[in-house]
């Protein structure tokens, strides 16, 4: 299991790669292991402005679907398009090309209330 230094956690299996305000998030790699084959990824949520914690968009692998929760408060400002005819990007990257979507954060304090790689880790077990 892969958890890079350097990133942030949510307990609901994101993470969140910042570069000056804007954070990238994705799903863990934890994450894409419990859903399995990932075969479709809905994200409608492109221009809204969200709250940590609500939904973004949603999920699907073979055998389950999920909802993708915002680690964050933001602006989507962008999806990764390359999901849309490659969702299994994510199984296989889930922490470069199998992002989901990037957000200009509203309140980088919140940052505080995620979890670096070893709190992650611990929380799994």
């Amino acid at each position: 299991m892969n958890f890079p230094k350097g990133l942030y956690y949510s307990t609901d299996h994101e993470w969140v790669r910042m570069e000056g305000n804007i954070a990238t998030i994705g799903i863990t790699d934890f994450a894409q292991d419990e859903l399995g084959d990932i075969v479709y990824v809905d994200i409608d949520s492109v221009e809204e402005d969200l709250s940590k914690g609500d939904t973004f968009g949603i999920i699907e692998a073979v055998k389950t679907v999920s909802d993708l929760y915002c680690p964050v408060s933001g602006k989507v400002i962008e999806k990764n398009e390359l999901l849309e005819d490659t969702p299994e990007r994510i199984n296989e990257d889930p922490y470069g090309e199998g992002w989901l979507v990037k957000i200009e954060l509203s309140d980088k304090n919140e940052l505080n209330g995620l979890l670096d790689a070893e709190g992650y880790k611990n929380q799994l077990s």
